[in-house]
């Protein structure tokens, strides 16, 4: 059988409103031959989906593509756990045969957004160097969790996966003092980046 090594990378995929799927196999002819190309996709908490693929091409998928927004609807796409299979029919053989590749992937795009929203603060606050060093090592916390719910869902650690980005999740909508550290809920609940007791001792 002539060999075919089928692949997908999902790694450009920071934008809430699209899922970004790249064909990276190899394919045994220049150009591919590969009859029917389709991609399954299964977005979290709603029915799989099966789409026409571009060979050896870049795939975009909106929110209506993948059946969670009628068509010509498109809203951002939910974070979480996707399963992928890119499949093709070889009708060289006798008789013709079906191959696929699955792939796992953890979706962040969402997640990211607010992750860089915090960013973005932080740059803001520098004239006060207690709190803005602070938040620097809350958010470095919480970038170490999405790259590890991210590596864990390439290793098919599903939950996992879903452990870590949900205490990442967590940690970017609760607010801390920058004094004692005390989780409070929401930053409304803080004054100058201090908790209720601090502010009191403080003067």
């Amino acid at each position: 059988m002539t060999e075919y090594n089928l692949d997908l990378v999902t790694g450009c995929n920071n934008n809430p409103l699209y899922l970004i799927v790249t064909d990276a196999s190899y394919y045994p002819t220049d150009p591919p031959v590969a009859f029917n190309p389709t991609i399954t996709i299964t977005p979290p908490g709603f029915d799989e989906v099966v789409l026409p693929f571009v060979v050896n091409g870049t795939n975009v998928y909106g929110s209506d593509d993948l059946g969670i927004t009628e068509a010509g609807c498109k809203q951002n796409i939910p974070d979480g756990i996707y399963c992928l299979e890119y499949t093709i029919e070889i009708n060289e053989l006798i008789p013709p045969t079906t191959i696929s590749v699955k792939k796992t992937i953890l979706r962040t795009a969402n997640l990211q957004e607010k992750f860089n929203e915090a960013f973005l603060k932080l740059d803001l606050m520098q004239c006060d160097g207690e709190l803005a060093k602070q938040t620097s090592v809350n958010l470095n916390t919480i970038n170490f969790f999405i790259q590890g719910a991210i590596a864990a869902a390439n290793n098919c650690a599903d939950k996992e996966a879903m452990r870590l980005y949900d205490q990442a999740n967590k940690m970017l909508h609760m607010a801390q003092c920058a004094n004692c550290g005390a989780k409070v809920g929401c930053g409304c609940q803080l004054t100058n980046g201090l908790c209720t007791y601090c502010n009191g001792s403080k003067k």
